[in-house]
């Protein structure tokens, strides 16, 4: 049976075409089709001709890069966009609102746009004026910072620390110490203003600009002071403002420049601080005393400008006139008094009082204080002029025998302890000093300071007088009886008392006696009969072992009365069996006085006893 050949339907027509294909394969359906035609009828480009048309298609374009800054001419405008034509084989849009620096543009206008993207992902060209702005801009600053050129931004608003400043379209920072010289709070007041920058500081890496006003003015400022230094001159007076105060004197503007005023040529008189005599913002005529093109500084003066008050010092003040001043400076070797404004005087602690006894300058004067004072020397010259405050009385040391002769008593003021003595006032210029041992017959100190304190009263009696060397050797023991004489009689060596013990160290114990004496204990004689020792504040009997009227010394001693009574006891059983031994011997004495007048019968009966006797011992 033959086979049928398959007939398929394929678009609802019967294929046999390639049935015969298929059993015939050299042979095809459609070899006469002609590909190049389209459905219009169009014949199409081979390869070559294609290749070679694409070429002159693109040559009518321009040839751009991503990031590329490139003029276009605006084609159209809506209401959200500007189409701009750049010469490429599409348009590109750019937001309006990147034009709002020109409210008057127009189609036909040229514009510089920043090629973005040539295409994004739907094809389109991506331009934009804000980044070329902003590229042109940072060119620009970074331009200016090289050469210094001034140029001009509107702040847009305030931040943190400063300002930010809208610069050829870019924004930078205006730190708050760059605003203005003086120190600005409120930045709010600047938002909104036009101003003059410097670019003082660029970031390369983040293209961020950092801008200072301040420059501007430092510049000015500095152009005018250059223009002030020239012209300067020593002796040259200028007149100036006030503009700061401190310690050691006051900052003057110049007009450009500020000089300072020290505190020691503002006036011929001494002040304590500027501000005494000037005030901020106050005008001044000063004189330049010296200035230094290099450092900038100028020295200004003020008091010369008036004559020195020792050029036009008043006829009345010469040697030996009285004189009042105030004290305004106080050394320890005396205190300076001002009799008028520049014109000052010393007062040695040697000329403060007639007393011998040492001074202190500082405990004597007080700052703002007035004297009355005596004018010792006087040199206009050196202008130095010396003072002194004991010399408007009469020396009291003139006639010091008749008014506190020796073995006088007198009441004075203690004004100085040391520790070797206690000095006295007796009367101003009049004083003496209290030896330490001079203080009590009984007691012995070791620092004036247990006895008396300053500023109290005491009594005194003159011992000697040194009138040469202005000294009183005065006591205050001598105003009783020396009671070691009486004493003599009740410490006598070996006399037992009670006693306390009032201080204690290694080397022994100063014991409290009655009459109130002082007595001393060395520490092997505080030993106790148990073998301990006596304490501090404790009480015992006491021997004396020694006393010394001259020196004012007793020497005690516990341990000597339980020894010696010991020793008593021994000496007892010692006397005791003296006693017994004479009492023996006497009674053999008797014996042999009795033996010597008896008999020969006797002798028998003693011979015969003796025997008896030491038959006896031998028999034991």
């Amino acid at each position: 049976m033959t086979k049928q050949p398959e007939i398929q339907t394929k678009g609802g027509h019967q294929q046999v075409e390639e049935n015969n294909t298929l059993n015939n394969p050299s042979v095809s359906a459609h070899d006469d089709f002609d590909w190049s035609v389209d459905k219009r009828n169009v014949s199409r480009y081979n390869s070559e001709e294609q290749q070679k048309f694409d070429a002159v298609y693109e040559g009518t374009f321009k040839q751009i890069t991503d990031g590329e800054m490139v003029n276009g001419t605006v084609v159209a405008m809506t209401k959200t966009d500007v189409v701009i034509n750049i010469g490429f084989k599409s348009d590109g849009l750019v937001p309006l609102n990147e034009f709002r620096d020109l409210p008057g543009l127009k189609s036909g206008d040229e514009v510089e746009v920043m090629v973005v993207e040539k295409e994004d992902r739907e094809g389109h060209l991506h331009l934009s004026r804000k980044q070329a702005r902003i590229t042109r801009a940072w060119e620009r600053i970074v331009e200016m910072h090289k050469t210094g050129e001034v140029v001009t931004g509107y702040v847009t608003s305030k931040t943190k620390g400063g300002l930010i400043v809208d610069v050829l379209g870019m924004e930078t920072f205006l730190p708050g110490s760059q605003i203005d010289v003086k120190p600005v709070t409120d930045y709010d007041q600047f938002v909104g203003k036009t101003m003059e920058f410097k670019v003082v500081k660029i970031n390369e890496a983040i293209k961020n600009a950092v801008v200072s006003h301040k420059a501007l003015i430092e510049s000015d400022i500095e152009a005018q002071r250059a223009e002030i230094m020239g012209k300067l001159e020593k002796g040259q007076v200028l007149e100036g403002t006030i503009k700061n105060i401190t310690d050691f004197g006051a900052f003057l503007d110049l007009g450009g420049v500020d000089g300072l005023l020290y505190i020691t040529d503002i006036s011929w008189g001494r002040i304590n601080h500027p501000s005494e005599v000037l005030k901020l913002d106050q005008k001044l005529n000063v004189v330049v005393l010296d200035f230094d093109d290099e450092k900038k500084r100028i020295s200004l003066g003020l008091k010369q400008l008036t004559p020195h008050p020792w050029d036009t010092l008043a006829v009345d003040i010469v040697e030996g006139a009285t004189v009042k001043g105030k004290v305004v400076n106080i050394e320890d070797y005396g205190a300076f008094l001002e009799i008028q404004p520049g014109v000052e005087g010393l007062v040695h602690v040697s000329e403060i009082t007639w007393a011998n006894t040492p001074v202190n300058a500082k405990e004597f004067f007080k700052l703002g204080d007035e004297y009355e004072a005596k004018v010792v020397t006087l040199d206009k010259d050196s202008r130095k002029m010396s003072l002194s405050i004991k010399q408007l009385s009469s020396d009291p040391w003139s006639d010091i025998e008749e008014k506190f002769p020796v073995g006088s008593r007198h009441s004075g003021l203690v004004k100085n302890i040391t520790p070797y003595g206690v000095f006295v006032e007796l009367q101003p210029g009049i004083g003496g000093m209290i030896h330490i041992s001079d203080l009590s017959w009984l007691k012995r100190f070791n620092h004036p300071s247990e006895f008396t304190k300053s500023g109290s009263k005491i009594d005194i009696m003159i011992l000697n007088i040194d009138k040469e060397n202005r000294k009183l050797q005065l006591g205050h023991k001598q105003l009783e009886e020396d009671p070691w004489n009486a004493l003599q009689e009740t410490f006598t060596i070996g006399s037992i008392h009670d006693g306390t013990v009032i201080k204690k160290d290694d080397k022994g114990a100063v014991v409290q006696l009655p009459y109130g004496l002082e007595g001393f204990a060395p520490g092997r004689h505080l030993a106790k009969e148990d073998g301990k020792s006596v304490g501090a504040d404790e009480t015992a009997q006491f021997m004396v072992i020694e006393f010394d009227r001259n020196e004012k010394r007793i020497v005690l001693s516990h341990a000597r009365i339980w020894e010696q009574v010991i020793a008593d006891e021994k000496e007892a059983v010692v006397k005791e069996k003296k006693a017994d031994a004479a009492k023996t011997k006497k009674a053999v004495k008797d014996i042999q006085n009795k033996v010597e007048k008896s008999t020969l019968g006797d002798l028998g009966v003693l011979a015969e006893l003796k025997k008896k006797m030491e038959g006896g011992e031998e028999a034991k």
